[in-house]
């Protein structure tokens, strides 16, 4: 049987939220990874664009986890999420890019949803499989809080590669995605899930699947949305988890500003359900 990246990646990716007591709710998107200590040990990480936490004042959030039911069903069973003690950030954040990561305890049914980390792309997978412009990816998010049913899942969405060179990712640490983009996407993750294809001097088709990177900004100019993502690589995923670990990412040349007219797809203050 076929593995099949886009319901893996949906049932490890929630619905991040923060209640503001006004009627509103603050809302991102995150994912789960299963990276585990460096002694082996067991460990749950939930990644998100770091700008969704730090738009959430409270010490508490929530997570949306979803719950089986007896009958087969799911239903949307959120559980709180400390992210502050003493007003101090709980969470890492890369110190280059909009990428946080927070160990977190998940229902036993969520950690084992939790995607491995050898699954998120390297500088080696564009090469591999010959990706550019024109590839087709998707994304996984909340728009607007939006959720694709009453038990929680995030909405699938889907657009093409729109920027070149994808590698290396020091050079070039983000890339463009055309999708239309909404506050509530932020930290959902990009990933192609092909299969089958032939890459150039290959003798047979190969499945394409993996997580490119996390949706972080989109495109705007004189305030018009262009419907372009900006993807931030996963090799900032994998950094920020490292960190988690005390490892340093590289040290790199000051970032570059993002494209003209870029802003963050931020997290969004909509009205409560």
């Amino acid at each position: 049987m076929a593995w099949d990246l886009s319901v893996d990646l949906i049932q490890a990716t929630v619905q991040l939220e923060q209640p503001l007591g006004d009627g509103t709710r603050t809302v991102g998107t995150g994912f789960l990874v299963n990276a585990p200590t460096p002694d082996g040990a067991p460990r749950i990480v939930l990644v998100t664009a770091g700008h969704v936490f730090d738009r959430m004042p409270i010490a508490t959030a929530r997570v949306g986890f979803r719950a089986r039911q007896s009958d087969g069903g799911w239903r949307y069973d959120p559980e709180p999420l400390t992210i502050r003690a003493d007003g101090k950030p709980l969470w890492t954040r890369h110190p280059d890019r909009d990428v946080a990561a927070i160990v977190i305890e998940a229902p036993p049914e969520f950690a084992r949803a939790a995607i491995p980390l050898a699954w998120l792309a390297g500088d080696e997978t564009f090469a591999k499989y010959a990706l550019g412009p024109g590839d087709e990816m998707m994304a996984l998010g909340f728009p607007r809080g939006l959720a694709a049913n009453q038990a929680g899942f995030p909405i699938l969405r889907s657009g093409r590669v729109a920027s070149w060179p994808l590698a290396p990712s020091a050079a070039f640490p983000t890339f463009l995605l055309d999708f239309s983009v909404f506050p509530g996407n932020s930290g959902g993750p990009v990933f192609m899930a092909q299969g089958a294809r032939r890459r150039p001097g290959a003798a047979e088709a190969q499945e394409v699947q993996f997580i490119a990177g996390m949706l972080t900004q989109q495109v705007e100019l004189s305030g018009e949305r262009l419907e372009i993502g900006i993807v931030t690589q996963a090799r900032f995923i994998r950094e920020a988890i490292a960190m988690l670990d005390g490892v340093a990412p590289p040290v790199r040349q000051p970032a570059e500003p993002p494209p003209a007219g870029s802003r963050a797809a931020s997290a969004e203050e909509v009205a409560e359900p």
